[in-house]
């Protein structure tokens, strides 16, 4: 993975930044990851690149979001909002995590702190027991960091490197 630019962060925006890297190092298979708030903003997510090249190794053809991690927190933001609406109908608390297991690959959803949500999309070879485990202990331990000043800091963040902004 190429790690963004972590230049000009705060230490808990550059901690984020290294759990999610960790994340997708450590856990094979995973193709994909985002961390988005509560209003369906991507705050944080892998390298798009490296999921390309991990995708296009598998028969020539690309799987998973065309957009990658973009379409990826789309993704998430509709699962959590209809799992937390599904929740309140069924008056079942909230919910901790989705997971939708599909031919080809798996979508992970798990709630991190006030409405955030970490999503990954995993290969059909992943292990999803391994896959739950590194995702609760990124929760565990991002959970705490994740204010309203640090979601408004990554985000500003991705807006900068998509424009190619000095920060």
């Amino acid at each position: 993975m190429t790690a963004p630019s972590t230049f000009g962060l705060s230490s808990e925006a550059r901690n984020l930044h290294w759990l999610l890297t960790n994340l997708v190092e450590e856990v094979p298979g995973l193709l994909s990851v985002a961390v988005v708030s509560s209003d369906g903003l991507l705050l944080l997510s892998s390298d798009p690149g490296r999921n390309a090249e991990a995708r296009a190794g598998r028969e020539g053809r690309p799987k998973g979001p065309r957009g990658s991690s973009a379409d990826l927190a789309t993704i998430v933001s509709g699962i959590g909002s209809l799992t937390i609406g599904a929740a309140k109908l069924m008056d079942s608390g909230a919910v901790r995590h989705t997971m939708v297991a599909m031919d080809e690959g798996s979508v992970f959803v798990m709630s991190i702190s006030d409405g955030s949500l970490l999503g990954v999309h995993g290969s059909a070879d992943c292990d999803m027991s391994v896959v739950a485990y590194h995702m609760a202990l990124f929760v565990g331990r991002a959970g705490h960091v994740l204010t309203p000043e640090l979601r408004s800091e990554l985000r500003k963040s991705l807006e900068d490197e998509s424009t190619g902004s000095a920060r």
